[in-house]
């Protein structure tokens, strides 16, 4: 059991009601928001600040077929991770590029 201390006063971390939206399919979490009221969770949630990059140049895209399983692994990973199947595939795109440049022999 975790104390939190709130001034003078010892007050037990309140457990969340929400489920863990990272264990459940994005089928399994939409089941579950068809049938509850977020307004019942709103206790829950913090304010966030969302910063909108409008003007982020976007040069070119790619389209990468790979097998559904292949595809459920990496967006599952990605969301453990707090990020998003295209951020991450980019990511690592990236690292993998830079990691040949750097071996890369020079001709």
């Amino acid at each position: 059991m975790q104390l939190k201390k709130k001034g003078e006063k010892f007050m037990k971390k309140k457990k969340s009601r929400l489920p863990d939206f990272n264990k459940m399919t994005y089928k399994e979490e939409a089941n579950w928001w068809d049938t509850h009221d977020l307004g019942d969770y709103w206790d829950e949630f913090k304010d966030v600040d969302i910063i909108f990059e409008l003007n982020k140049p976007r040069d070119e895209a790619i389209v990468l077929r790979v097998q559904k399983q292949v595809k459920e692994s990496l967006d599952k990973f990605a969301r453990s991770m707090g990020l998003n199947l295209s951020t991450l595939a980019r990511m690592w795109l990236m690292e993998k590029l830079q990691e040949n440049l750097k071996n890369q022999k020079p001709k």
